[in-house]
């Protein structure tokens, strides 16, 4: 069992597929207790069923909604007393230029990317204040730190989860809570499919045909963070494809 993992209480967004789905995989290997929430929730339940996780652990969550976040989180509390990371992966990613206005698309990455991780945030830190203990690891992204053409939008809601994740850094000291954000390059997942727009569709298609890892390197990379000594904080972990230009 790795470090610092084993039995550990572990709640994941997006965990239905992609990064989340290799998140809890690699986890519950580790010795991990594990809940998991998605929107699909046939798909959750035949993770848990998979890994053995329990037949209470799978739970339909929509993270632009604050209280099934929080049904998310009160469901590892009720299972297992307690919350030691949470995983704040649910995202999507729908490119396109900003003059093609595509404003649903705009509010849609916002009310995910940055609304769902600030509600996994306010539904797990109240029980890592009163335990003095967790980590709360949000998931940017490269564009998170680097805009490109055709991305603003997901960028801007990417970089947002960094600076928030800095400012809740300085913030829980007082609580012994750590807090990591960890930003990958072209991953193996659905991502690509939440584009919309056709023609940015097709080059984001390519682009990760070409260039995208096993989204088992962005589970190594949520190990490594959650298996330091507890007096070790792992704030930020950027990776990419080792032949990914941007």
């Amino acid at each position: 069992m790795a470090q610092n993992i084993e039995g550990k209480v572990v709640v994941v967004t997006g965990a239905s597929s992609g990064l989340g789905e290799a998140a809890v995989r690699h986890l519950a290997a580790d010795g991990a207790k594990i809940v998991i929430g998605a929107r699909r929730l046939d798909r959750l339940e035949a993770l848990a069923s998979a890994l053995s996780l329990g037949a209470d652990a799978a739970v339909k969550t929509d993270v632009t909604q604050l209280t099934q976040v929080q049904a998310l989180v009160d469901r590892a509390i009720k299972l297992h007393g307690r919350i030691d990371v949470i995983i704040n992966n649910a995202g999507l990613m729908p490119h396109s230029p900003l003059e093609k206005l595509r404003v649903d698309d705009w509010n849609r990455m916002i009310d995910v990317n940055l609304k769902g991780t600030l509600y996994g945030i306010a539904a797990a830190l109240p029980h890592m204040k009163a335990q003095k203990s967790g980590q709360i690891i949000n998931v940017s992204s490269v564009a998170g730190h680097k805009v490109g053409s055709g991305n603003a939008v997901y960028s801007a809601t990417k970089t947002a989860v960094r600076v928030i994740s800095e400012g809740l850094r300085q913030e829980v000291k007082p609580y012994n809570i750590r807090t990591t954000v960890i930003s990958p390059g072209a991953v193996r997942s659905e991502l690509p499919e939440s584009v919309t727009d056709p023609d940015t569709a097709q080059a984001i298609e390519e682009f990760y045909q070409k260039y995208a890892i096993p989204a088992d390197s962005f589970a190594r990379a949520v190990a490594f963070a959650m298996s330091q000594p507890e007096d070790v904080d792992i704030n930020e972990i950027l990776f990419r494809p080792t032949a990914q230009g941007y």
